[in-house]
């Protein structure tokens, strides 16, 4: 008859052999669980340890797969438990809540809490406040100066002021852009599990769009040409949503084509139904490549290509985030693409139900 720990040794790797209660629990956890017998040895290893560490991992020393000098000691006998913070350094970095207990029978269990995605978010939110402080700082430190010089009355001929005043607009106006996008952007965060649930006529929100924005598009020599390629499906396309951030997401994006569009190109939007239940509305313009390593993350927080470009045009670095949030909310999703020709365009498909009647 075998023994429990020779049961434990076959046991397959990736599934925990511990009997009873242990091993089923186990198997439902997120967690990584590790058991080793009194020497160290792993007998076990729940399905996420597994997804952790690799496979293999019965039969190695504790000790070896955890390397820490705790983990040394506990498995030398030399103390009974032990809590400490662990580094995985494989292609991704991973960090993990280590917990290791030497049980009754001797074994000794190692429970591994993924720390990797709270560490990311404390970074991301060190990264965004200190973002904010940047992009306040330089508006905030231009105005310092431009009012304390009109106040020591060092600027006495009227043209030399009126050019700072004009300066010192500018900047409050962007002061004023960023705390509004922030303000958009802390409220979609905030609401992104709601789904929305009023009806939004997608095509007559995307006509008044391009309505709004043909003056800005005509100073710079510019056409924004909308092309419906539904020949099949004349009907309106009707969402469930809310108009006003179904507005701002094709605002911010063809604004931001006119924006980054070479002057005197046209900017492109079609609406196609590329599959059932879906419209897809695409915004292409012609202007600079997006080198392939910008894509995934022009939808990041102050994350520019051109920093001096988009500060020179007066972008607040937050519109694509606000876009992306509010597509998730909505339950779609956007794809960026850039030829080598500088052709951009950000598809964004959207879930609708039927068409005019639905109204």
């Amino acid at each position: 008859m075998n023994t429990p720990r020779d049961k434990a040794s076959i046991a397959a790797p990736g599934m925990l052999a511990a009997p009873g209660m242990l091993g089923a629990v186990g198997q439902m956890l997120d967690d990584g669980l590790l058991v080793a017998d009194a020497d160290g040895r792993l007998i076990s290893a729940n399905a996420a340890a597994v997804r952790f560490l690799g496979e293999g991992l019965v039969g190695k020393q504790l000790a070896d797969v955890i390397a820490h000098d705790d983990v040394t000691d506990l498995v030398a006998g030399r103390s009974s438990s032990c809590t400490l913070a662990y580094a995985l350094q494989t292609s991704v970095a991973m960090e993990f809540k280590v917990r290791v207990n030497r049980m009754d029978d001797g074994q000794i269990a190692a429970i591994l809490l993924d720390m990797t995605s709270q560490r990311n978010l404390e970074k991301v939110r060190r990264d965004f406040v200190a973002n904010v402080s940047h992009e306040l700082r330089s508006p905030l430190t231009s105005l310092a100066g431009f009012i304390e010089t009109i106040l020591l009355n060092e600027v006495r001929d009227w043209p030399t002021q009126q050019r700072f005043l004009k300066i010192m607009e500018e900047e409050a106006g962007r002061m004023s852009r960023l705390i509004d996008d922030l303000l958009s952007l802390s409220r979609v965060e905030v609401d992104e599990h709601i789904i929305p649930d009023e009806r939004v006529p997608l095509l007559e929100v995307v006509k008044s769009v391009i309505a709004s924005l043909e003056p800005r598009a005509a100073r710079r020599q510019m056409g924004i040409v909308l092309v419906d390629d539904r020949c099949s499906q004349p009907n309106r396309p009707v969402m469930y949503g809310f108009s006003d951030e179904i507005n701002e997401v094709f605002h911010n994006l063809i604004e931001n084509a006119l924006k980054y569009g070479f002057e005197g190109t046209d900017i492109r939007i079609d609406i196609s139904a590329l599959k059932s239940g879906y419209v897809t509305v695409s915004v292409t313009n012609h202007g600079e490549t997006v080198a392939k390593k910008h894509l995934s993350r022009l939808t990041e927080r102050f994350y520019r290509v051109d920093k001096a470009r988009s500060r020179q045009i007066g972008g607040t670095g937050l519109g694509l985030a606000i876009v992306k949030h509010i597509v998730n909310r909505h339950r779609g999703t956007m794809e960026i693409t850039s030829t080598a020709e500088g052709v951009t365009t950000f598809a964004v498909s959207l879930p609708v139900i039927a068409g005019d009647h639905a109204l």
